[in-house]
C-alpha cells in the first residue's frame, strides 16, 4: 500500500487526484490532499477522496499526518509550491517528492526544486499520465516497499552475498547496510567461503569494507532478518538453510523457478546489481561514502566488462551518479594487483589442456587451491582467435567448479549451464558469464591414486560432453556423448554401480556420437 500526500489541487493537481486510483490500479492505495480550495474540498469528498481545506504551506497542515510515501506539490503558483516543497522535505526527508514549478518560476527557483524535489516538472511536461508514471514506475515504487520493510525490522538484519562474493555482490551488501543505517537498522553485509581472487581483495582492503565472513557452523540467531543481493534463493550459492525465511532479495540475475521473499526486486534489464543499489541511495536521497561509491563502480564495471558485456542505459546513469563520489586513485589500484603465481599456472594449464569444438573451447585444470582462478582462465581463453565461448572447471575437496564465458550474442550461457548441470549441481548466470558447482563426492571414496586419477578423467568427460551438447545447436548433434557417462555419473552418487566405465569406453561412445 503506498500513501501519496497531495499538497495543493489546482488545475495540474486536480487531474493527478481524479486519475491516481485509476492509473495505479490498486484500490488499497491511500490518498490525502491539502488545498485552500473549498469547492475542491467539497468535490473531493463527494468522490470518497480525503480532503483538507486549508494552506498547504502551512506546517501545521502536515505536522500530525502519518510519513507519506509520495508527495505531490501541484499548486498553479510558483511561490506556494516552492515554500510547500521546503517544508514537505523538512518534515518528511525520506518521501519521494514529485513539485510542479507552476508558471513564474525563476532560476533561483528552479535550483530550490531541483535540491530539494525527486521530480521537477514544469508547464511544459506537466502531463497527468507523466506526473503519475514518473511516481509510480517500478524503481519509484521499489524504493517505497524497501523502506517499509526496512523500517518494519525489529532487530539486526544480516545482509548476505553469495558465496565466495565478486564485487558486485561485494558492494551491493554493503550499500544495504549503509541503507538499512540511515534508517535506524543494524545490519552486517555477510558471505560464506572466501573472498580469493586478487582484484576482490584488494578492493576489500584498500576501501576498508566492513564485512563478516561466515562458516556453517554459526550460529544465525542473532539475526531478525535476513536479506539476499546479487543471487535470490537461500541454500542456492550460499550456506543459509534452504527454509530459512527471507525478508529481502535484490539481484539481476534472470530467476530459475519461484524467488522467496517478503520483498524481492529482480532487474534482470541492469547489468549489475550494483546498479540497482545505486537507484536505491539516489531514491533514499543518500549520498554515498567515498568507499561504497568506489565498491559500486567497480562492481557494474566487473560485471559489465567495462561496459561491453550485457550493459543498459541504467548502467551508464549509476555509474555517472556515482562517479563524482569515487577515489579514482584506489580504483586503480585495485584493478592493478599483483597476480599469484598459482593464477598463472592455472591459466597455463586451461591453455594447454582445451579441446575446440567449433569456436567453443573447453578446458580441464585439475584440482585447484583457488578457485578464482577458473573465471580468468575462462577470460584469457575467450581471447584467443577463433573462440565464441568458453568453459573452464577444475576440482577442489569433492566438488567441481566451473566458469563459462561468452561473447557471442546467440548464446545464453546462463541457461546453457543450467540446462546442462543444474539435475547435478547448482548453475546460473547470464548470456555472457555463468558458472555451475557440481557435487563430485565419489572422489572421496577413491584408494589411490590410479583409481582417482580414472574417475578424474570419466567426470571430465561428463562434464565436457554436457556442455558442448547444450551450447551445441548445430542439426543432427546427438546426446549419445555424454548420456551413458553422466547417467553414470548419478548411478554412482545413489551407490546403484560398482565403478566407471573405462576411458576408452567413454572415448569410443564419443567418436559414435560425431
Amino acid at each position: 500500500m503506498v500513501f501519496r500526500l497531495v499538497l495543493g489541487c489546482t488545475t495540474v493537481g486536480r487531474q493527478v487526484v481524479e486519475q491516481i486510483p485509476e492509473r495505479t490500479g490498486d484500490d488499497s492505495d491511500r490518498l490525502h490532499v491539502v488545498t485552500e480550495n473549498e469547492s475542491v474540498v467539497e468535490a473531493l469528498r463527494d468522490e470518497s477522496i480525503p480532503a483538507r481545506a486549508g494552506d498547504p504551506t502551512d506546517p501545521s497542515m502536515i505536522a500530525n499526518i502519518e510519513r507519506p510515501d509520495v508527495i505531490f506539490i501541484g499548486s498553479d503558483r510558483t511561490d506556494v509550491n516552492r515554500v510547500a516543497l521546503e517544508r514537505a522535505r523538512e518534515r518528511f526527508p525520506m518521501a519521494s517528492i514529485v513539485a510542479y514549478l507552476g508558471g513564474n518560476a525563476t532560476e533561483s527557483d528552479r535550483r530550490v526544486f531541483e535540491n530539494l524535489a525527486d521530480h521537477v516538472l514544469d508547464a511544459t511536461d506537466a502531463m497527468v499520465s507523466h506526473i503519475i508514471d514518473g511516481v509510480a514506475r517500478p524503481s519509484a515504487g521499489a524504493a517505497i516497499g524497501l523502506r517499509k520493510h526496512l523500517t518494519a525490522i525489529d532487530g539486526r538484519l544480516g545482509v548476505f552475498m553469495h558465496d565466495n562474493p565478486d564485487p558486485d555482490a561485494i558492494a551491493s551488501a554493503v550499500t544495504l547496510v549503509d541503507i538499512a543505517a540511515e534508517v535506524g537498522v543494524e545490519a552486517d553485509a555477510c558471505y560464506f567461503g572466501d573472498i580469493s581472487h586478487q582484484e576482490n581483495r584488494a578492493m576489500v582492503n584498500l576501501l576498508g569494507l566492513d564485512l563478516r565472513n561466515l562458516s556453517p557452523d554459526d550460529s544465525l540467531e542473532e539475526y531478525e532478518a535476513f536479506a539476499l543481493v546479487d543471487h535470490s534463493r537461500p541454500g542456492v550459492n550460499d550456506q543459509l538453510p534452504e527454509d530459512l525465511h527471507v525478508d529481502i532479495v535484490i539481484d539481476h540475475h534472470p530467476p530459475r523457478g519461484p524467488v522467496p521473499g517478503d520483498f524481492v526486486d529482480l532487474r534482470e534489464q541492469a547489468g549489475a546489481t550494483s546498479t540497482v543499489m545505486t537507484d536505491y541511495l539516489t531514491r533514499f536521497r543518500l549520498e554515498p561514502r567515498e568507499s561504497t561509491a568506489t565498491a559500486l563502480l567497480y562492481g557494474i564495471r566487473i560485471d559489465t566488462n567495462d561496459f561491453s558485456r550485457e550493459v543498459s542505459p541504467a548502467d551508464f546513469e549509476a555509474a555517472s551518479i556515482l562517479w563524482p563520489h569515487v577515489d579514482v586513485s584506489l580504483l586503480e589500484q585495485i584493478e592493478q594487483p599483483t597476480i599469484e603465481g598459482e593464477i598463472l599456472e592455472t591459466i597455463a594449464r586451461a591453455i594447454k589442456n582445451r579441446i575446440q569444438h567449433d569456436s567453443v573451447a573447453v578446458a580441464s585444470v585439475g584440482q585447484i587451491n583457488n578457485r578464482d582462478a577458473l573465471p580468468q582462465a575462462a577470460d584469457q581463453l575467450l581471447a584467443m582467435d577463433g573462440i565464441e565461448s568458453t568453459l573452464v572447471f577444475g576440482f577442489k575437496d569433492e566438488m567441481a567448479f566451473l566458469s563459462a564465458r561468452s561473447r557471442g550474442s546467440d548464446i545464453d550461457l546462463g541457461e546453457t549451464l543450467r540446462d546442462a548441470f543444474e539435475r547435478i549441481g547448482s548453475a546460473g548466470g547470464h548470456a555472457g558469464m555463468a558458472g555451475a558447482q557440481l557435487e563430485v563426492g565419489i572422489l572421496a571414496s577413491a584408494d589411490d591414486e590410479d583409481e582417482v586419477e580414472s574417475i578424474v578423467s570419466v567426470v571430465e568427460e561428463v562434464i565436457t560432453n554436457r556442455f558442448l551438447e547444450a551450447i551445441d545447436t548445430q542439426p543432427g548433434s546427438s546426446v549419445g556423448a555424454y548420456s551413458q557417462t553422466s547417467q553414470w555419473l548419478f548411478d554412482i552418487e545413489e551407490g546403484e554401480t560398482e565403478g566407471p566405465p573405462t576411458a576408452d569406453d567413454g572415448k569410443q561412445r564419443g567418436e559414435e556420437s560425431q
